[in-house]
């Protein structure tokens, strides 16, 4: 029969290893949303091609001192708000396909989206 102390120490032990494993699922989420994110900067979108697999959320994020309003060409997903400094906009890609986009403030900027199959 285990000792109540010893019990005390297994579940002190495993519950440090459920902690462990959960920071370890929140840092690689949060590496994956940087991955995917865009840069709005200089009146360009970097990287002005992402590829990303299907259900991915990608981010947008505006560094100009300027708005931008981030708008799908073939209405693959609903256009953003006006995006002030450090404002995000955020999507969740859908079917496979190439998503093209344009600021709709700015058309001159466009990107595009590749999305592949998860």
């Amino acid at each position: 029969m285990l000792k109540l102390t010893t019990i005390k120490r297994i579940a002190w032990r495993l519950s440090v290893l459920i902690l462990l494993c959960f920071v370890q699922v929140t840092l690689a989420e949060e590496k994956n949303e940087e991955k995917n994110q865009i840069e709005i900067k200089g009146f360009h979108f970097t990287p002005q091609t992402l590829t990303v697999k299907s259900g991915a959320k990608v981010t947008w994020i505006n560094r100009d001192d300027d708005a931008h309003v981030v708008t799908s060409s073939d209405k693959k997903f609903d256009k953003s708000p006006p995006l002030d400094t450090d404002q995000k906009f955020t999507i969740t890609a859908g079917a496979p396909g190439t998503y093209n986009y344009f600021c709709s403030v700015h058309p001159k900027m466009t990107g595009k989206i590749i999305v592949e199959k998860p």
